[in-house]
């Protein structure tokens, strides 16, 4: 008897632990939860902590409130100056209302796929009106911030809210950028070309210059040269006059000498003259008188 009392109390003490756990359940800071009675939607909890149900008809589906990621894949579109671009861009969403998301979408992958259609079609929307420089330029933040808007213009019938879109990646497609790359290779060459022909013809106006400088320069160097020998030259007349004037015997006779000193160099050189030729007067008298006997001076 008392062995079926035991058996008795532990059944109703396993039954009870069996309803009180699945008359409990946790909603952790990072989740909210939804309360469903035969798959309806009863109760939204976003309190954190712990909470109650009715146990075996009740369960409870977790809805994440954290902010999300989805990415679009890399697409290619035209812009508006119909150049076309390769994207790739990023979108971050929250839940906020959980009760419409479960409703609307019921789980991440279904949401995810929808905001991927989402985004892309906003990306392709808002880039395709603008030129291919304005996707490039400044502006880009503004477009970031126009496609989120539109977004969740149409997010919000899901319960979910766009917080940021980024565009991670915009440029041309391999083959395009390969061109652009080819013909602004052709440019920059074509630039150094220019700038060779214009340092070589700058160069020529230096050199030619310079060598008209050097000319002028030259010749008034040449000029001056000139002048001042003329000048030494007369000045050099001048004192040999004043000299003459002073001793006319002394200047014969250093004229004499000098005479000698070119006419007679220290060679082979044979001079016939005349013994009595005036050339040869201070070779006789110290006065300068003719001599009388004939020579050969060698």
């Amino acid at each position: 008897m008392n062995r079926i009392i035991l058996i008795l109390a532990g059944l109703t003490i396993a039954v009870v632990a069996i309803v009180a756990y699945n008359s409990v359940f946790t909603v952790d800071p990072t989740e909210q939860a939804i309360v469903l009675q035969f798959g309806a939607p009863r109760e939204v909890v976003t309190e954190p902590g712990l909470h109650t149900k009715i146990p075996f008809t009740q369960t409870v589906e977790y809805i994440d409130r954290r902010v999300l990621l989805v990415e679009a894949p890399s697409d290619e579109m035209i812009a508006q100056d119909k150049k076309r671009l390769v994207v790739d861009a990023f979108a971050r969403w929250k839940i906020v209302d959980a009760l419409r998301y479960y409703q609307s979408l019921g789980d991440r992958d279904r949401a995810n796929g929808q905001l991927t259609l989402i985004l892309t079609s906003n990306v392709r929307g808002v880039l395709g009106a603008q030129n291919f420089s304005a996707v490039l330029s400044s502006a880009r933040a503004q477009l970031m911030l126009d496609i989120r808007d539109n977004m969740n213009k149409e997010a919000g019938r899901f319960g979910v809210e766009v917080v940021d879109v980024r565009i991670r990646h915009a440029d041309l497609p391999p083959t395009n950028s390969q061109a652009i790359y080819e013909r602004m290779k052709q440019e920059r060459v074509r630039e150094a070309y220019e700038y060779r022909a214009e340092g070589e013809e700058i160069s020529q106006r230096v050199r030619a210059r310079a060598d008209r400088e050097v000319t002028v320069l030259t010749a008034e160097a040449t000029r001056e040269s000139e002048i001042l020998r003329g000048q030494g030259d007369a000045e050099k007349t001048k004192i040999l006059g004043d000299a003459y004037g002073q001793d006319p015997d002394f200047f014969a006779f250093y004229r004499s000498m000098k005479a000698y000193q070119d006419a007679l160099p220290a060679d082979t050189t044979s001079v016939v003259l005349s013994p009595n030729s005036e050339f040869f007067r201070y070779f006789s008298q110290p006065g300068g008188a003719a001599a009388a006997p004939a020579r050969k001076k060698r």
